[in-house]
């Protein structure tokens, strides 16, 4: 992971929230590459599906599909294959994963921010991975996961479709537009948007950050903190 040192970006683009500005009723988190790092686990494991399916490794360069669900880009690399060969090389993937859990590692200020967060339901983890998978990576590291886990079993449409975003507002009942969104790729900040929530995007994976317009960028969730209050959360800078 690259993380730059320089301070936060405010999006100027028309539209744009005040994310240090606003109060959110919740924070829905992004897990791989906001949360938590597994980059190592998902590189060995996809260059050893591509070998046994015979997919071209040049597909599937670092961050390709970040932030994509597997079924998705199984859809686009496999477009060639019947639906049974896509569904085997998804199930795959997911035993190679759930198993290769070595190198995961705990991202700068996570552990913080849903220790602020999630005692008093404020917060949700949003992500593109399955159920199985969710838990073997959280269950890698030291990390208490908040009650709510919003996974790809749950959703019939990933990001950067809003799907995902505004169920893991439902599952808190609280309305998805006061909600911040945080994220490290491009895909889950256009579902965050097309949610309607505000967005933080983090320089933890592209050390310009993750694009598609973040109202809010920062090199890492240690240069933030969450404020809880009566009226909901803050963000502040560090």
């Amino acid at each position: 992971m690259t993380t730059a040192t320089h301070g936060p970006d405010r999006s100027t683009a028309e539209g744009a929230r005040d994310v240090l500005g606003e109060t959110f009723d919740a924070v829905l988190f992004d897990m791989d590459g906001t949360l938590i790092s597994s980059t190592r686990s998902v590189e060995r494991c996809w260059l050893r599906l591509a070998d046994e399916y015979g997919m071209p490794t040049a597909d599937l360069s670092p961050f390709a599909f970040h932030g994509v669900p597997a079924r998705d880009i199984f859809e686009t690399l496999l477009a060639d294959r019947d639906p049974a060969e896509r569904a085997a090389a998804l199930a795959r993937v997911v035993e190679l994963e759930v198993a290769d859990t070595e190198g995961i590692e705990v991202l700068p200020g996570a552990a913080d921010a849903l220790a602020a967060l999630a005692p008093g339901g404020r917060a949700a983890i949003v992500t593109s991975c399955g159920a199985r998978l969710a838990a073997a990576r959280v269950g890698a590291v030291d990390l208490t996961a908040p009650a709510q886990v919003v996974t790809a079993d749950d959703v019939s449409r990933g990001k950067p479709d809003p799907e995902p975003y505004r169920v893991g507002a439902q599952r808190l009942g609280v309305d998805v537009r006061r909600c911040l969104v945080v994220e490290d790729a491009e895909s889950g900040v256009r579902s965050g948007r097309a949610a309607g929530a505000a967005t933080l995007g983090l320089r933890t994976t592209h050390p310009e950050g993750p694009g598609g317009g973040a109202d809010l960028v920062v090199a890492d969730l240690s240069r933030v903190r969450f404020v809880v209050g009566a009226d909901g959360v803050r963000v502040t800078t560090r």
